[in-house]
């Protein structure tokens, strides 16, 4: 939070607040205490000689690192302090290359722990923080990331924490995703220049010498995710130069530079196999990641493993017969799986799912779609519930870059239990559908994209089973923003309340309060504030909050700096003097995704008294 500015944990109200409802209960194998305990398992790596895997297991509020064999059993608990950290902001452990060492980050440094076991060691004590450990080829030096001078930068240290060297010297843009090539005599890296926001280029430093060579680079496209073959010959990355994310190739020198897929869809996590035949990689299908194999020689893609959920992650064995891949679904948390390379069978070799929602008790969700105002086609998941009580939620993912997937959902599961519908959507300026559907919300936040949930509403106003008066919204970041968007502007009441968690309503201020990072990604889409003020004015609910005409619930973290705790305090403000009703609640401790149980099963009871105080009917029965 702003120095100047002292925030204490506290809930206030506007109006009657959402108790709890005597005439509900669970639905029948449900709880909100088991969902809030429930386990999440990610970050897995491979070690260089195939035998055990390294993963963080978000448990009993800690997010510590775990070792187990490829073949199977109970893990082995490999670190015990490890604070709670939210998995799109965590890292994989990195086994050195010689399978003896384990690099992570954690505390906002890094540390290296035996692979053998015993206690880690901060290695990163020369600097206020750092992040993203990448080895060399000789086990002893690493590379990390660190913040100076207003950029981020790649300095190389060793195992024993030795006084850094700087690689890349320019300034004018950050660099990461540090990929050291076969010999360590290159390193590949990211480069985003300060001058133009939407451009990704790729570049190798020549690790003695400094010098700096451009692989990629033009402006407004964006390259990244460098990989050098097993044999140092050439470079797969990923660039959005066709419209799609696409795998391109190209030489060390420079020269070659070809698209290798012709997929037509997004293609992510790139990683090839120990031979340099293929490319084992993640196909976005309509918001699910197939694993695919990509043979180097033709571009030819074959699909490993389709299902109706999302792989990620892969790794190749040393001798390419196999891969072990995280997968989840709908129906499924993330699991660890060893895949048969050509055959693609499957056997788990991770085993943390809660027993607690056996299958029968879970929904898939139906893939749909809905015009938006403009006719724009908007893709969406619906949660169909077995026994209606005629509610709906429209849920908006966050990002915006962002994208429903098909993962677990343990809340939108409970609710569907409820018996409520629930959309999630994917509006314009989501990612998976190609370049064009993921710039549309350039430079008009809180337009194009609002719409798109209010036709959400619309659509569901269509089904049966649904009361058009009784739909919601819910949203955590962008998607709270978007709440806050859509109920400043419903003049047709399309919502009968709303839920915003973690956003903010006010694109200015909060652009001048959050952590560099989301200041950066803000100005990708709007540009500064300097140069286009009224595009942040005009994307603020905040200055139509008079319109507010449904009760909002607000939540949020004290310690928040993506989306920063005093967005919703303004917020509160500007409702508490429109005399519109809500309730809010802040969180002393908790950031930009809650980490703890507590936090988490106080939040899962408010959302679900508030929606069934302003969604469900008076008569409506429960199911248990």
């Amino acid at each position: 939070m702003h120095e100047d500015i002292k925030l204490t944990e506290r809930y206030e109200r506007n109006g009657w607040p959402s108790l709890a409802r005597p005439d509900l209960k669970p639905p029948a194998g449900w709880s909100l205490e088991a969902l809030a305990t429930a386990n999440q398992l990610h970050h897995h790596s491979l070690s260089p000689d195939g035998e055990r895997i390294a993963f963080v297991w978000s448990r009993d509020d800690l997010s510590n690192l775990y070792s187990a064999a490829t073949t199977g059993g109970w893990p082995s608990q490999l670190t015990f302090d490890r604070a709670p950290v939210t998995a799109w902001t965590d890292g994989a452990p990195r086994w050195s290359p010689d399978g003896n060492w384990l690099a992570y980050t954690t505390g906002g440094h890094v540390w290296v722990l035996s692979a053998a076991g015993g206690l880690p060691r901060k290695i990163s004590d020369f600097t206020a923080s750092a992040w993203s450990p990448v080895w060399m080829g000789d086990s002893n030096r690493l590379i990390v990331t660190v913040e100076r001078d207003g950029r981020e930068q790649m300095l190389l240290t060793d195992r024993a924490g030795s006084w850094p060297r700087l690689l890349v010297a320019k300034a004018g843009a950050d660099v990461w995703d540090a990929q050291p090539s076969p010999d360590d005599r290159f390193v590949a890296y990211v480069r985003r220049p300060f001058d133009d926001l939407n451009r990704l280029d790729i570049r190798l430093v020549e690790v003695e010498s400094g010098q700096v060579r451009a692989l990629t680079g033009t402006s407004k496209e964006r390259d990244w995710s460098p990989r050098w073959s097993p044999d140092g010959s050439a470079l797969a990355f990923l660039s959005e130069r066709s419209g799609w994310n696409e795998l391109w190739l190209v030489r060390p020198d420079g020269t070659g530079m070809g698209q290798l897929t012709q997929a037509g869809q997004d293609v992510g996590d790139p990683v090839w196999s120990p031979d340099g035949s293929r490319i084992a990689c993640t196909v976005n299908k309509g918001g699910a990641l197939h694993l695919a194999l990509v043979d180097v020689a033709s571009g030819e893609i074959r699909v490993l493993r389709q299902a109706a959920g999302v792989h990620s992650r892969p790794h190749w064995s040393p001798d390419g017969r196999w891969l072990t891949v995280e997968y989840e679904s709908a129906t499924q948390p993330a699991e660890i799986f060893r895949v048969d390379a050509a055959s693609g069978a499957a056997t788990q070799i991770s085993y943390t799912k809660s027993p607690t929602f056996p299958p029968p008790l879970l929904v898939e969700p139906e893939a749909v779609g809905y015009p938006s105002f403009d006719g724009l086609a908007i893709p969406a998941f619906l949660y169909r519930p077995a026994q209606p009580n005629g509610a709906a939620v429209v849920y908006v993912h966050g990002g915006p870059s962002s994208q429903y997937l098909l993962e677990w959902d343990g809340l939108a599961q409970y609710f569907v239990a409820k018996g409520y519908h629930w959309l999630a959507l994917n509006y314009r300026g989501s990612t998976g559908y190609g370049r064009a559907f993921e710039e549309a919300n350039h430079r008009e936040w809180g337009n194009g994209d609002r719409q798109d949930c209010l036709h959400g509403a619309r659509f569901l106003a269509t089904l049966p089973g649904i009361d058009p008066a009784r739909i919601g919204i819910y949203g955590p970041s962008y998607g709270g923003y978007m709440t806050a968007c859509c109920l400043a502007n419903d003049p047709e009441t399309l919502f009968a309340c709303g839920i915003d968690k973690y956003g903010d309503a006010n694109t200015l201020s909060s652009w001048a309060q959050c952590n560099r990072d989301l200041r950066l990604y803000s100005e990708i889409f709007l540009s500064h504030p300097a140069a286009n003020r009224d595009v942040y004015t005009k994307s603020s609910p905040i200055h139509q909050v008079g319109n507010v005409q449904k009760p909002v619930l607000i939540l949020h973290g004290l310690s928040d700096d993506v989306v920063p705790p005093e967005g919703s305090e303004e917020w509160v403000e500007a409702l508490r003097t429109a005399g519109k009703s809500y309730e809010y609640k802040s969180y002393a401790g908790e950031g930009h995704g809650f980490l703890h149980r507590q936090t988490t099963l106080d939040l899962y009871s408010r959302i679900e008294r508030f929606l069934d105080w302003y969604l469900l009917p008076a008569a409506v029965e429960s199911h248990h």
